[in-house]
C-alpha cells in the first residue's frame, strides 16, 4: 500500500468510525481495565545504540556532536565519522541471544501485566517488520522481527502487548551529522539519516532542558503524513494494546495528525473489541483523551485521573551501556507504591545487552520485585486511591527526572490503596517496633470502624490499638523486614 492510499484508508475508518478526529469526539475515552488493574509493566529499549553501549541511547546523536563526549569516544574506538558512521554498527547489532519467551517469562515472574518494547527509537531504525522503512530489524542486524516475538512470547505468557514509537524525534536527531564531516551528509543514506532537520533550540546535546512548550520549529507536512502513516501501519499490523509517545509530539505541528491517529487507533480498537489507550507527555493530549505520562518522575498527590510513570532500573540509561548504574529492588518497590497511591501506573525499563541478554543487575531487581509482589501484589493490583495518598514527611518533588535517588522514607512513612472494603496501609520503612498511623485515628462524630489487621505478607492477624490521636499496629519479628510491608485493614 502506498502512503496515498494508506492516508485514505485512515480518513475511511474515521469517517465510518465512532470516535472522529476532534478533541470534543474523542475526550472521555474510558482508561482501560487491564491497565488500570495491573499497575505494572515493563519498558524495553533496545536497538542498535547497545553495541557502542556508552553514555546513553542517544549515541546516535552525541557521536556526531563535538561538544558531547561520545563524539571523541567514537573517534578513538570505531574512527571518525566519515568513514564509520552510526548505520555502520547495524551489522554488530546481530541479537544472537535474543530470546523472546526467556524474557516474558522473566517479565511474568517480575509481576508485570503488560509489556512495551520501542518499535523505533530516536534514531530511525525500526525494531518491526514494516514497509515504509528498509533500516529494519527484519532485513538487518538480528534479521527478526523482533517486535512480532515479543508479541507473541506475550500471548503464551498471558501480558498484555504494547507499544512505543519515537518516531517523531527523528525529524532533527541526526542534524549534528551536517554539521561535520560525517555520513549523515552522504545521499546514499539519506532514507536513513534524514530530514536532520536544523532546529534552533536543539542545537547540541540540550533536547531534555528544552521547556515543552517553546517549540518553534514545526515539522513539514511530508514528514507528518509519513509519520501517521508509519504509526498507523504499526497499529494494524500488530493490534498494541498501549499506545507511548516520547515528547516531541507535543509539537504544534502534530495536534492535527495526533487527533486522526487517536480517532483511527480508537476506531481500530473497536473494531478488534479491545480496550486501549495511548501515552503521551507534557499537554499533546488533552487529559480525557489519552494517559498523562511523567518520563522518571511521579506526582505529589492523587491524580483525579489515571496517570503513569516511566522509569528505568538503569540509572543513566534507557539502553544497555557499560558503565550504567542500577536502582535496588527497595526503590523500585517504594516508587511502585508511591506511584499507585495517586492513582497511577508504572512503567519500568529494562535495557538489554546487543546479543539481546539481559543484566545480572536487572535480572536481580525484576526477581526480587516479583517475590515481594506475590506477597504484597494484592495490595497493588486492582486497587484504586484512598482518602490520601498517604502521610509522613517524604513525598516526591514535581516534575520530569526525579527519581534518580532513592526517597529517604522512614518508619513514619505510609501509603494508602483501597479495594472492595478493605485499606492497604503500606510502611514505607519499617524499623521492627510498633507502627503509629496517624491518619486512621478515631474521629469525632461519624466513623468507619476497623474490624481487623492482618499482616499482607503472612495473613498473620494482628493487635492494635486506635484512640483520638493514632491508629498504633502491634509489631511481631516481621516488621524488621528491609523492604516495606503492608497491613490489610479490614473496615465496617
Amino acid at each position: 500500500m502506498t502512503t496515498k492510499e494508506y492516508l485514505q484508508q485512515i480518513d475511511d475508518v474515521i469517517t465510518n468510525g465512532k470516535y472522529k478526529d476532534s478533541w470534543e469526539s474523542l475526550s472521555n475515552h474510558k482508561t482501560p481495565d487491564w491497565y488500570y488493574k495491573g499497575k505494572l509493566g515493563i519498558f524495553i529499549h533496545w536497538g542498535i545504540y547497545s553495541v557502542p553501549a556508552y553514555g546513553n541511547e542517544w549515541y546516535s546523536r552525541s557521536m556526531y556532536d563535538k561538544k558531547c563526549k561520545e563524539y571523541l569516544y567514537h573517534r578513538k574506538n570505531y574512527g571518525p565519522q566519515n568513514k564509520f558512521g552510526y548505520k555502520d554498527f547495524i551489522p554488530m547489532f546481530k541479537g544472537e541471544k535474543f530470546n523472546a519467551d526467556k524474557w516474558l517469562a522473566l517479565f511474568k515472574e517480575s509481576g508485570a501485566k503488560f509489556v512495551m518494547p520501542v518499535c523505533e527509537h530516536h534514531d530511525g531504525f525500526a525494531m518491526y517488520d514494516t514497509q515504509f522503512n528498509r533500516w529494519n530489524a527484519t532485513k538487518m542486524g538480528p534479521c527478526r522481527d523482533v517486535i512480532g516475538e515479543i508479541k507473541s512470547a506475550c500471548e503464551k505468557q498471558g501480558l498484555t502487548f504494547c507499544a512505543s514509537s519515537h518516531r517523531a524525534e527523528h525529524y532533527f536527531f541526526m542534524n549534528m551529522g551536517k554539521t561535520i564531516d560525517s555520513d549523515v551528509n552522504d545521499e546514499k543514506y539519506q532514507d536513513f539519516y534524514e530530514p536532520a532537520v536544523h532546529c534552533p533550540e536543539f542545537d547540541g546535546n540540550t533536547l531534555h532542558k528544552t521547556t515543552a512548550n517553546t517549540y518553534s520549529i514545526g515539522a513539514s507536512k511530508e514528514w507528518l503524513e509519513d509519520w501517521l502513516v508509519r504509526t498507523c501501519e504499526l497499529i494494524d499490523k500488530y493490534q498494541p494494546a498501549d499506545l507511548y509517545f516520547d515528547w516531541w509530539i507535543h509539537n504544534h505541528s502534530f495536534k492535527p495528525y495526533l487527533k486522526k491517529l487517536a480517532a483511527y487507533y480508537y476506531n481500530r480498537a473497536d473494531e478488534w473489541g479491545e480496550e486501549v489507550t495511548i501515552n503521551y507527555k507534557h499537554e499533546a493530549f488533552p487529559p480525557t483523551v489519552a494517559t498523562f505520562d511523567v518520563e522518571r518522575g511521579a506526582l505529589t498527590d492523587i491524580s483525579p485521573i489515571p496517570w503513569q510513570t516511566d522509569t528505568a532500573i538503569g540509572k543513566r540509561s534507557w539502553g544497555y551501556t557499560k558503565n550504567n548504574e542500577f536502582k535496588s529492588a527497595r526503590h523500585i518497590i517504594t516508587d511502585l507504591i508511591d506511584i499507585v497511591s495517586k492513582n497511577g501506573m508504572l512503567l519500568l525499563n529494562v535495557g538489554p545487552k546487543a546479543d539481546g541478554t539481559i543484566t545480572d543487575e536487572e535480572i536481580a531487581v525484576l526477581k526480587q520485585l516479583g517475590a515481594w509482589l506475590k506477597l504484597n501484589g494484592e495490595g497493588i493490583y486492582n486497587t484504586t486511591f484512598w482518602k490520601t495518598f498517604g502521610e509522613g514527611k517524604v513525598n516526591n518533588k514535581a516534575g520530569f527526572f526525579q527519581d534518580s535517588s532513592e526517597k529517604k522514607f522512614t518508619n513514619k512513612d505510609f501509603r494508602f490503596t483501597y479495594k472492595n472494603g478493605y485499606i492497604y496501609a503500606f510502611q514505607m520503612r519499617p524499623n521492627g517496633k510498633d507502627a503509629v498511623i496517624k491518619t486512621l485515628k478515631k474521629k469525632n462524630g461519624p466513623d468507619f470502624i476497623i474490624k481487623n489487621i492482618t499482616l499482607l505478607s503472612t495473613g498473620e492477624k494482628l493487635e492494635f490499638e486506635r484512640s483520638d490521636t493514632k491508629l498504633t499496629v502491634k509489631a511481631n519479628s516481621r516488621f524488621s523486614d528491609n523492604y516495606p510491608i503492608c497491613f490489610k485493614i479490614e473496615i465496617d
